[in-house]
């Protein structure tokens, strides 16, 4: 038996996790709003609390904090519930020590399973505590309330995938780990990359970010760690790298399954002993920087093919997050769909158009190559040809559908041209689908090809795409 304290302004919900909680055997404490809840946790010593995120005057986050503050030594897990899932408030919550954050309508099998698991942490919680005290009767635990800091990014979404996402977030924020996100071409991981570091101590330095798919593989080295005048030719005069551009800050490494093998060695070095030297230079300089690298490919794939480095792997990846695709984010899409609308109607003085309930449908049942990217620009052209009208399935099926192959009629024409100029239409047309699958991401798009990515930038500008 335990004692669960419910805060929810709504009080036929309140009730009803009260009837739940009452028929699991433990006893029920519950407020009404913020203030309420504060003023029991004065008198009683709950076990859990099941808190309500958006009330008034005090909020979960002022509830999260004042608990903190209640006792430090002896926190209690507490499990949001809100209607509001949106990934800033599952950052904040699991920032400000949320235990768990559950997205309304509620599940009574998932809210029983969360408040289970809370309480068996508090059980393995107070058996540390006393083995502490017994060892070291002098010492006291105390951990300082966390801060968010506001910033400009938008995270749409309450699916369950993304929400799962945003606890890791929350949860690494504010340590200095490295981190590796994984996720699919246009999930959004330089958006999330910026969200941690702008939830991190390191929030005040630079944010520094590098594509290593879009830098020749002979400037790779300099690109991060800078070169002195003369370090080869062309180097006319001394250089600052990324490293050092990002000191005190976040340094965010894209596309680092793209690292050439020469340089690895060299990233990993900084790594493990934070520090490095100019291309060129003898004196070594101190990196204080937080790494935060991204691929689109399987890391691990790539260790066994011995494309990349096995011990810069595990560096890298000290902490790992997946981003969902955006196919498994069906909640999400209509959601996302509004917001770039909105977002395009007000960045160029232009009526906002809204989906009607086929074009909604459509979108949830498309598989999204291209994922995020690939929505947000579909939502700009369908604005601009509806101008402020409705947007209708009709309206997408142009972008909708799977790429066209060419046709008989279009087979039978090649057959009369030469052929080598047959054969660049075929490669012309493979490489323009490719880059449409990939969402515009030209290694995905060698990758999707099987060929390298520099054959890939010479096709590129021989055809002038």
């Amino acid at each position: 038996m335990a004692t669960v304290l419910i805060i929810d302004d709504d009080q036929n919900l309140r009730e009803t996790l009260s009837d739940l909680v009452a028929g699991e055997d433990h006893t029920v404490l519950q407020a009404s709003n913020g203030h309420e809840a504060i003023q029991i946790l004065s008198e009683e010593a709950p076990d859990v609390a099941l808190c309500d995120w958006r009330m008034s005057p005090l909020g979960g986050l002022d509830v999260l904090r004042a608990m903190q503050q209640h006792d430090a030594e002896q926190r209690i897990p507490v499990i949001v519930l809100t209607a509001y899932g949106d990934a800033e408030s599952t950052v904040q919550a699991m920032q400000a020590g949320a235990y768990d954050f559950l997205v309304k309508p509620i599940d009574v099998d998932v809210v029983l399973a969360s408040l289970n698991r809370a309480l068996e942490h508090v059980v393995l919680q107070r058996s540390l505590e006393r083995l502490q005290r017994e060892r070291f009767r002098d010492g006291r635990l105390s951990i300082a309330p966390s801060t968010v800091a506001n910033g400009s990014e938008q995270l749409v979404g309450k699916s369950p995938a993304w929400i799962e996402a945003f606890k890791r977030v929350g949860q690494v924020a504010q340590t200095d780990l490295t981190i590796l996100l994984e996720g699919e071409t246009g999930t959004g991981k330089e958006v999330v990359a910026k969200v941690i570091h702008r939830n991190s101590p390191r929030v005040k330095g630079p944010f520094v970010a590098v594509n290593c798919a879009a830098i020749p593989e002979e400037l790779v080295e300099s690109e991060l760690f800078g070169h002195e005048r003369g370090a080869f030719t062309g180097a006319t005069s001394q250089r600052m790298g990324s490293f050092e551009q990002a000191e005190s800050g976040t340094l965010f490494l894209d596309e680092i399954g793209e690292m050439p093998l020469a340089v690895q060695p060299k990233l990993l070095r900084v790594l493990q002993e934070r520090t490095y030297q100019r291309v060129g230079g003898t004196r070594a300089a101190k990196a204080n920087v937080r790494v935060i690298a991204a691929t689109n490919r399987s890391l691990t794939q790539e260790v066994e093919h011995g494309r990349f480095r096995s011990d810069l792997f595990y560096r890298l990846n000290a902490y790992h997050i997946e981003l969902p695709p955006l196919r498994a984010r069906k909640a999400d899409i209509g959601l996302l769909a509004e917001y770039f609308l909105e977002r395009f109607a007000s960045l160029n003085r232009m009526p906002t158009s809204a989906l009607d309930s086929s074009a909604l449908l459509a979108l949830e049942g498309y598989s999204f190559p291209g994922n995020v990217r690939e929505l947000e620009q579909l939502m700009n052209k369908a604005a601009v040809e509806a101008a402020g009208r409705p947007i209708t399935e009709a309206r997408l099926q142009n972008y909708l559908r799977p790429p066209v192959r060419q046709g008989e009629a279009d087979l039978k024409s090649w057959e009369e041209l030469p052929f080598h100029e047959a054969t660049a239409r075929w490669e012309r047309y493979l490489i323009e689908r490719a880059l449409m699958l990939s969402g515009g991401n030209k290694s995905e798009a060698a990758r999707r090809l099987s060929i390298q990515r520099r054959l890939l930038y010479e096709k590129l500008q021989r055809f002038g795409i």
